[in-house]
């Protein structure tokens, strides 16, 4: 993800077009692997906050430090000491290691995004906003995936349908 061209750090939003590959010449950039996934996704302020403390903190300081100047405008949001994209393998494994460290519960990085899925369905956030927000073509592929996660909403169906009928027998009686 590139600061200027993907992550909007004044809207809050990341937009989501490409990804990064390994492969046995090296890593490449490569758009992603439906045209659903690319989106643009809303950002929560504290990721906003964590994300521009890193960019002073961590990247324009250290570039300073290192006399190789200002971070361009298409700069990586998470690279290398020398700009250069971090491969997935070593990520993951700096994911390992912070997970340790702070002693938090065993969860890979692929893992983050079926809880953050989780947690969406678990507040009660509509399933086409959860399928957008994930890149699926369909709510019917998010449905495949996670819809056991999704709680029995029949009780609260008949909530509503209780509600609205009580409502048109009170505005009855006061006619």
């Amino acid at each position: 993800m590139r600061q200027g061209q993907h992550l909007d750090f004044d809207g809050a939003r990341i937009r989501v077009e490409q990804s990064l590959e390994e492969t046995k010449s090296g890593l490449r950039f490569k758009p992603p692997k439906t045209k659903y996934g690319r989106r643009t996704i809303a950002l929560a302020s504290s990721v906003v906050a964590e994300l521009r403390l890193h960019w002073k903190q961590q990247q324009q300081e250290q570039r300073l430090r290192l006399g190789t100047g200002k971070i361009p405008d298409d700069g990586l949001v998470l690279p290398r000491w020398d700009g250069s994209p971090r491969s997935p393998n070593s990520v993951t494994k700096e994911w390992i290691r912070a997970v340790r460290e702070l002693k938090l519960p065993s969860i890979s990085l692929h893992a983050l995004r079926h809880t953050h899925a989780s947690q969406l369905m678990a507040s009660g956030m509509d399933v086409l906003t959860i399928s957008r927000r994930l890149g699926h073509g369909s709510p019917t592929i998010t449905l495949g995936v996670y819809g056991h996660l999704f709680s029995n909403t029949d009780e609260r169906a008949a909530q509503i349908i209780e509600a609205a009928f009580g409502k048109t027998l009170t505005e009855r009686e006061q006619s």
